[in-house]
């Protein structure tokens, strides 16, 4: 793309798409005169950029021009940003373009049945792992979707503009996932009647300091893989300056994870709710919901669950007659793995490129805007209302003392029946597996915590999924994933491409992480046997060392684990 944008005019439906996400500026009107007052606008620029890529499928120079003048940005950094992201054109492209999955999961079978297509993209994880094969299809003008279980002919029928019904997958049934399947998502009057919103109505009754109470008794930690206490993370935000925002990290592009997915889908009131309870506790006024753009439906039941609450007064100036204003916005990210960490989440929702920043200081002082934030995940939002309604000594009760309650868990591979598995702590990995169909005999291998976590061999069957059982063993539980493997599976090219998805994935910030995880890669691809494992190790010692985030402080965790199950 010219940067010179001298003359670049944007065209009437790009217009339109920006004015629809781009607030007008303040207007105070004085005898004879109407004042224009600028306010700062710059964290409207993702979502300006996402409107105009679904309205036209691409982002003109013209767009750009427009973008930067509407919010005062200067073009080339509204560039940067729109050039950032995956799901972003910055070139003219078909105004359907069908992103497939050639993940470790998906493979890439489907992906070299289509050939070369100008409309077909290969593409990382899409979190469909337990309806693989997997296609995003971005569509111009209209609503993107996913297609599940696709084949070559689906694919190509879909980019003619004929677009089949999706597939549920199998969900497990437990506390935190009764709702789905059985409640319609679309539905408040049905999700209230299901004990929707109970929750809420005790939150305000308590107030805040005996919420926090009941969620420090409960010994809640964040389900996105930190495992840090969620009580002492609230009370730590709550005790700052206002003002505070609280923020739903619903980013999940962790290959082979998909529960927050279907949480989202299936159960979206749980989320608004749970994240109003955030927010009144902690004393903000504003939560994001920051998703993955490649979730179009449950971005669309969001949107319809926040409207709806809204309208029966469950959000906006006075949730639930408690005098007190919370309200909340939901943010599409557009297909960068890296803005799941927090920090390049606040970056990317203030409108700059999805990089990470140091840490100290820590987001419950600085965080988004430079205030008070608190960020949990999905899952850990929705045990919230469970916690309030129990009580939080006897949610500590379930479970096992340092890991309670249940966890979701996203079983895949070589499983019979995939899916969303809800399981009380301490259940083992052999068990869990057994659930879904696996015969631990024909399964050597299992990726825990997706590609940020650890291969593992028949030694760790027995492990009781806890954090404190992974931690003793070494390995991470991460986002709840578990991917078996079979005897048949070519383990070399897993890791070969576990390995390229963080060299693509890496944000570039950091020298040792972008040029460590392309020697990672290159290391596996040009091995002619045994991977040089000195090399890995340094290679390792230095990402670990010198990278701002935890992209690069795992991206050789599978390799590494890979070496010691003699897999390289």
């Amino acid at each position: 793309m010219d940067l010179k944008l001298i003359g670049a005019e944007a065209t009437e439906a790009e217009k339109a798409a920006i004015a629809s996400a781009v607030p007008e500026a303040l207007t105070v009107e004085v005898p004879g005169r109407v004042v224009r007052i600028r306010r700062d606008l710059r964290h409207y620029l993702l979502p300006a950029i996402d409107a105009v890529q679904s309205a036209v499928g691409w982002v003109s120079p013209g767009a750009v021009d427009e973008i930067a003048r509407r919010l005062q940005v200067p073009p080339a950094e509204v560039y940067g940003v729109a050039s950032f992201y995956a799901l972003v054109s910055t070139e003219p492209r078909p105004p359907t373009v069908a992103h497939v999955c050639n993940d470790i999961a998906c493979g890439p079978d489907l992906a070299a049945a289509l050939g070369d297509r100008d409309d077909v993209v290969e593409s990382p994880c899409l979190g469909q792992c337990d309806r693989r094969p997997a296609v995003f299809l971005q569509r111009a003008g209209t609503d993107d979707v996913v297609l599940a279980h696709a084949t070559p002919d689906a694919v190509l029928a879909a980019l003619d503009g004929d677009v089949g019904d999706d597939t549920p997958g199998f969900v497990s049934p437990g506390p935190l996932l009764a709702r789905v399947g059985n409640v319609d998502p679309s539905s408040l009057p049905d999700y209230r009647a299901a004990g929707g919103y109970e929750a809420l109505a005790k939150a305000i009754e308590m107030g805040p300091e005996a919420v926090i109470d009941e969620i420090v008794a409960s010994n809640l930690r964040g389900r996105g893989g930190a495992a840090f206490p969620t009580g002492l993370k609230w009370r730590g935000a709550a005790g700052q300056p206002g003002p505070r925002y609280v923020i739903c990290n619903a980013d999940e592009s962790e290959p082979g994870t998909f529960k927050d997915r279907v949480v989202m889908e299936g159960d979206p009131f749980a989320v608004v709710e749970a994240l109003t309870i955030a927010g009144l506790t902690v004393g903000a006024e504003q939560g994001y919901i920051y998703i993955r753009g490649e979730y179009p439906l449950a971005q669309r039941r969001l949107a319809h669950a926040i409207a709806e609450a809204r309208r029966a007064g469950l959000l906006g100036d006075d949730v639930m007659g408690s005098g007190e204003r919370f309200d909340i916005e939901i943010r599409r990210g557009q297909g960068a793995y890296i803005c799941g960490e927090e920090t390049a989440l606040f970056a990317s929702i203030e409108g700059y490129r999805g990089e990470p920043r140091q840490k100290p200081p820590f987001p419950t002082v600085a965080g988004l805007f430079g205030r008070p934030t608190v960020v949990n995940n999905v899952e850990t939002l929705i045990n919230v209302p469970r916690i309030l309604l129990e009580g939080g000594a006897a949610y500590a009760a379930t479970g096992t003392e340092d890991s309670p309650g249940t966890r979701l868990f996203c079983l895949s591979g070589n499983v019979a029946r995939p899916g969303v598995y809800e399981l009380e702590s301490g259940t083992t990995l052999r068990e869990a597996v057994e659930a879904a169909g696996g015969v631990p005999e024909e399964i050597p291998y299992l990726l825990l915590g997706g590609a940020a976590g650890s291969l593992v061999g028949s030694d760790h069957w027995g492990m009781p999924l806890t954090f404190e059982d992974s931690r003793a063993a070494g390995v991470t539980l991460g986002s709840g994933v578990i991917m078996a493997f079979s005897g048949s599976t070519d383990m070399r090219e897993v890791v070969r491409r576990i390995a390229q998805f963080f060299r693509d994935e890496s944000c570039g910030q950091c020298v040792p992480c972008r040029i460590g995880t392309v020697r990672v890669e290159e290391a596996i691809a040009r091995a002619n046997g045994a991977v040089d494992r000195r090399l890995i190790d340094d290679l390792d010692r230095a990402m670990k060392a010198a990278s701002i985030c935890g992209l690069g402080h795992t991206a050789s965790s599978v390799v590494k684990s890979a070496i010691e199950l003699g897999i390289l």
